[in-house]
């Protein structure tokens, strides 16, 4: 996985699959890669990066 998760999320979804966060603290979240169809859990990973905490915001989900 790239150290960027940023990237890694921006990268996720332009091929298409989806991304969701699973849980959410105040200096850090925990995301999981789904399938194209959002059905299979891939992969998952917790972050404290600033970057990623700006990118997400209130998102939960790259889904709409």
């Amino acid at each position: 996985m790239s150290t960027d998760p940023v990237e890694v999320l921006l990268r996720w979804q332009d091929r298409g699959a989806i991304w969701r966060v699973v849980g959410r603290r105040s200096d850090s979240v925990t995301v999981a890669l789904y399938d194209c169809t959002g059905g299979q859990e891939v992969d998952r990973f917790t972050s404290t990066d600033p970057a990623l905490l700006r990118f997400l915001g209130e998102r939960a989900t790259s889904e709409g």
